[in-house]
């Protein structure tokens, strides 16, 4: 029977690798990309995935400090860089973090300005999911930026199936 750690840590190893496609599609010389005067650029909004793989260690560690978040790096070849570090070393601690610990509260936002208790895996879906909102809106600066938006979970214009 696979634990709830096992189908985290299989749903992160799909969703990953479309991630970086995206990632990697997006053309560097367009990376402050910016749709609207309050949108994040390009390259802020790909560090997203960072600081989520940042807050995850955190819930493990059992305090999310969400001010303390490193700053983006200058450049997207840099953003990608380190979130591929930042995955690898969060899924190994992933798989050494006993079940139970899982089960444990953390403090974590439950509204505006609210802090509420979370259970760590539930923080951990959380920004899972939350990465996977960031990347569908990162396939719309992409397609702005004049890239080629990659297949996500089906056939896009420039990469058809059929």
């Amino acid at each position: 029977m696979m634990t709830e750690k096992d189908q985290f840590l299989s749903t992160m190893a799909r969703e990953f690798p479309t991630t970086l496609k995206v990632l990697k599609a997006f053309p560097t010389g367009k990376a402050e990309l910016k749709p609207h005067s309050k949108a994040r650029s390009a390259r802020e909004l790909a560090w997203a995935f960072v600081t989520e793989e940042k807050a995850c260690d955190m819930a493990l560690d059992g305090a999310l400090e969400l001010g303390k978040m490193p700053k983006p790096p200058a450049t997207l070849p840099e953003v990608i860089s380190t979130y591929e570090r930042a995955h690898t070393a969060f899924v190994e601690r992933l798989k050494q973090t006993p079940e139970a610990e899982l089960n444990k509260t953390v403090k974590f936002m439950t509204g505006p300005k609210q802090m509420g208790d979370m259970r760590k895996m539930d923080v951990l879906w959380f920004m899972l999911m939350d990465g996977v909102h960031h990347r569908g809106q990162l396939s719309v600066y992409l397609r702005m930026a004049d890239g080629k938006v990659p297949s996500i979970y089906g056939p896009s214009a420039d990469e058809p199936w059929m």
